[in-house]
């Protein structure tokens, strides 16, 4: 009798702790870190104010990303900033400092005189880093408290990875022949506990080089965009190559990447591409999905349409002494990017995510299929919801 009532009341514990477990809050109470995330717009994005009065995000259509994670098992600080739409990754790296910080944007001796040339510390980009003495009336600062003790989590689309790649050299390695400014002095070390990079072009994509070699009387306003600066350099894979000798892999920063994926291999028949861009198909190239954002669709396949003399991504090679080797491996894509190249920047390191984040190493998260280069911000289409995307991200990076 008395081992009977010893196993009632065990049992009776164990219910009770399995209880009071169960009422436990499941927001930052339980998250090792709540640190606050700042989500990073990609070429030719647009902050939250951009179009007042339509609801339109960039971060999610008509669909708030940052409103979401800021409740997914919240409450969590989640802020969007907004950077040069057509600047290169330099720029935009000094813009989100001073956003994030406080202060006056500085683009730094050195690199302002180099073409094309720019103001070194132009009037108008200043953000105020204490919120109860702004006489000028700036905009608030996103985060200034941010430093080594009050690090952040920074979330890239597209050529928002790579601008934060170039601000993570700038704040730790700092570049000696651009001043005074705080940005450029160095040893910032900590203060970014982890980036995430969503579809971005870490190699480059041959979305560039195919649509500038079509002939030049195929005019577009993408071929007149990449024509426009020389910020496009770093967008081709010749120009990433570059980039990435400079943008070192922090081993003091978890990575994580994501790759999408809106085209798939040719075949005669049903596998979900668009018939009426590509009716005729090789099994050796690449065409877009029919659910892929419809203006990409001309580019992301085996030919350019209406050229059908140049290859678009799903077909461009080249192979060129000097330049960096385009082979099928790229003909993957999501419409603007080559999936290979979301993976990680070539010659850092990078492994496959194994339920275990490596510090100082790329964490590759998967390629996520039929997702296109918008559908992974929620844009309205045809493709799925990028939501379960972001919560997976959440999950890990307060996890670290």
């Amino acid at each position: 009798m008395p081992r009977f009532f010893h196993i009632l009341f065990c049992a009776l514990t164990h219910m009770l702790l399995a209880s009071m477990l169960a009422l436990l809050p499941l927001g930052p109470a339980r998250a090792v870190n709540n640190d606050p995330v700042v989500l990073v717009h990609g070429f030719l994005g647009f902050g939250p104010e951009q179009f007042p009065g339509t609801g339109y995000l960039y971060w999610g259509g008509y669909h708030d990303i940052a409103s979401h994670l800021r409740v997914y098992k919240g409450p969590r600080m989640v802020a969007t900033a907004t950077v040069g739409a057509i600047s290169p990754n330099w720029d935009r790296a000094a813009e989100l400092y001073a956003q994030i910080k406080g202060g006056c944007v500085d683009y730094g001796f050195s690199h302002a005189r180099t073409p094309p040339v720019r103001e070194q510390k132009p009037p108008g980009k200043c953000w105020a880093g204490d919120h109860a003495h702004n006489p000028e009336g700036y905009p608030l600062a996103l985060y200034p408290a941010w430093d080594a003790d009050h690090p952040i989590h920074l979330v890239g689309h597209s050529q928002g990875g790579t601008t934060i790649r170039a601000l993570v050299e700038l704040l730790e390695h700092g570049a000696p022949d651009e001043g005074d400014g705080d940005l450029y002095q160095g040893g910032k070390i900590g203060w970014v506990r982890s980036v995430t990079t969503l579809s971005s072009p870490h190699n480059g994509t041959t979305l560039r080089d195919a649509v500038l070699d079509i002939l030049p009387q195929l005019r577009s306003p993408l071929r007149d965009w990449f024509q426009a600066g020389m910020w496009s350099w770093e967008l081709a894979p010749d120009g990433a190559r570059s980039f990435n000798a400079w943008a070192r892999t922090s081993p003091y920063v978890y990575y994580f990447s994501i790759g999408t994926q809106a085209t798939e291999a040719g075949a005669w028949c049903c596998n979900g591409t668009d018939r009426v861009i590509a009716p005729v198909q090789a099994s050796n190239y690449q065409y877009p999905r029919i659910d892929m954002f419809p203006y990409y669709k001309t580019y992301a396949g085996e030919w350019i349409v209406p050229s059908l003399r140049q290859h678009g991504m799903g077909g461009y090679t080249q192979s060129a002494p000097g330049r960096v080797r385009i082979d099928s491996e790229w003909f993957a894509n999501d419409g603007v990017v080559n999936t290979v190249s979301m993976r990680g920047p070539a010659g850092h390191p990078v492994r496959d995510y194994d339920g275990t984040a490596v510090r100082g190493s790329w964490n590759y998260l998967g390629t996520y299929r039929g997702y296109d280069h918008f559908d992974i911000l929620n844009w309205p289409n045809k493709g799925p919801s990028a939501d379960p995307i972001y919560e997976r991200i959440s999950d890990i990076i307060f996890d670290l």
